[in-house]
C-alpha cells in the first residue's frame, strides 16, 4: 500500500520540482504510511521515505509503515528532521501550508536553516481523491454499516423520545458494529427543526405528524460513510409528501445522470434545476454533494461554484434538500463512486417515503 502511494507522490513532487516534502497532517500521514498512531511525521524525498515518531509508537510504526524507515525523533522534531535533510543533501523542503500554522512555520525557518521552505497545497489530497479497489471495499463496508444503522433506527423512532437520545442510539449502534467513531456530529432534527440543514440533535421531543431527518456516518477501518434519510412519524400532510417527492426526484435524477467528465457545477445543477423548477430553489441553500474518503469532506465538490472534474474512482455524496422554516425539511443523501459509465451507489437503504406509526 505505502510503496505505490509514495511512488505516486514522488511523481507529483517531480511535477512541482520538489526534492523533498514534509507531511504533518495526520490523515495524509496515515494514507501514505498505514500508521494509525496519534503522533508522527513523514519525510519523503525522491529516493527515501521516513516516518518520524516518538518512543511510544516505535513498535507499532515498524509493523504498519511498510517501506518506510522508522526514526525515533528526539525532544526536538525539527533537529531530527534537520539531520535527515543534511544526510540526504536536501536544500529545499516542501511543507503542507494548510497544516502548518504561522508560528510553526517561523520555527521551521529558524531551526532548519539553511534549508529553504516551500509551501505546497493539495499534493497528497490530490492522490487521495482517487480510490483504489481496496479503499472502495472499505468504503462499501462503511456504507453498509450506515444502511444497517438506518434500518435499526426505523425500529426505535417513536413519539416521546428526545432527538439527543436518538442520536446517541445511532452512535452506540455504529460503535457496537465495529465503527471507531462517528464521522461528524450526528444530526437528528425533527418537526420544524428538520428545516435546519445542520441541526444537530437537541432536547426536542419527537412528536406525531412530523418529519425526522437523520444525517450520520460511520468511521470504519479508516474510511467514512455519510448518509441522510428523512422519515415521517404519524400522518403526513400533502405538503410533507410534496417536498419529499421533489427532493427524491432531484436525487434520483442526479444519480441517473452523474458521469465522469462532468464539472462539479454541472453535477450540482442536476439536482438544483429540478428543485428550482418546482419553486423551491431558495430553500435549497447548500451544495449538492462533496467528496468522501478518509475524511467526511474531501474533494471534489458538487456545487454551483465548483470546476472540479469528476473522474472514475472518486467517491462523492449526492444530497439535495428542501428546508422550509417553521414547517420542516427533507434531505436524502447517498454515497456513490464515479465509474466509467456513470456512478454506482455505495449506500443502498430505501428512500421510499417512510411513515412510522405514531
Amino acid at each position: 500500500m505505502a510503496n505505490s502511494r509514495v511512488s505516486r507522490l514522488r511523481e507529483a513532487m517531480k511535477q512541482k520540482r520538489l526534492e523533498a516534502i514534509w507531511i504533518t497532517g495526520d490523515i495524509n500521514r496515515q494514507y501514505l504510511t498505514g500508521f494509525t498512531g496519534s503522533s508522527g511525521y513523514v519525510l519523503v524525498t525522491l529516493d527515501k521515505s521516513y516516518l518520524l515518531t516518538d518512543f511510544r509508537y516505535m513498535t507499532q510504526a515498524a509493523e504498519q509503515a511498510t517501506g518506510f524507515d522508522v526514526v525515533e525523533h528526539g525532544p526536538s522534531v525539527a533537529q531530527t528532521l534537520k539531520e535527515l535533510l543534511a544526510e540526504q543533501k536536501i536544500s529545499e523542503l516542501g511543507f503542507e501550508e494548510e497544516k502548518v500554522v504561522y508560528s510553526t512555520y517561523r520555527a521551521y525557518q529558524e531551526d532548519l536553516e539553511p534549508v529553504k521552505l516551500k509551501p505546497v497545497t493539495g499534493l497528497v489530497e490530490g492522490l487521495r481523491i482517487y480510490k483504489d479497489d481496496h479503499e472502495l471495499d472499505l468504503m462499501k463496508q462503511a456504507a453498509k454499516l450506515a444502511d444497517q444503522t438506518f434500518m435499526h433506527m426505523l425500529n426505535v423512532l417513536r413519539p416521546g423520545v428526545m432527538e439527543r437520545d436518538m442520536a446517541l442510539e445511532i452512535e452506540i449502534y455504529m460503535r457496537k458494529q465495529g465503527a471507531a467513531s462517528s464521522c461528524f456530529d450526528t444530526i437528528v432534527a425533527s418537526g420544524e427543526r428538520s428545516a435546519l440543514p445542520h441541526g444537530v440533535a437537541s432536547d426536542r421531543v419527537l412528536q406525531s405528524d412530523e418529519f425526522v431527518k437523520m444525517d450520520f456516518g460511520a468511521l470504519l477501518n479508516g474510511y467514512c460513510s455519510d448518509i441522510t434519510r428523512t422519515v415521517m412519524i404519524g400522518k403526513p400532510t400533502p405538503k410533507h409528501r410534496e417536498i419529499y417527492d421533489i427532493v427524491l426526484e432531484a436525487q434520483l435524477h442526479t444519480l441517473q445522470h452523474l458521469r465522469p467528465g462532468m464539472t462539479g457545477r454541472e453535477a450540482d445543477a442536476l439536482a438544483r434545476d429540478i428543485i428550482t423548477r418546482y419553486g423551491y430553489g431558495e430553500q435549497f441553500g447548500h451544495s449538492t454533494g462533496h467528496g468522501l474518503g478518509m475524511e467526511v469532506h474531501e474533494a471534489p465538490r458538487l456545487s454551483k461554484l465548483s470546476d472540479d472534474i469528476l473522474q472514475p474512482g472518486m467517491v462523492v455524496t449526492v444530497e439535495p434538500g428542501i428546508y422550509i422554516p417553521g414547517f420542516g425539511g427533507v434531505r436524502i443523501e447517498d454515497d456513490v463512486v464515479i465509474t466509467q459509465e456513470g456512478c454506482r451507489r455505495l449506500t443502498e437503504s430505501s428512500k421510499e417515503f417512510t411513515v412510522i406509526d405514531a
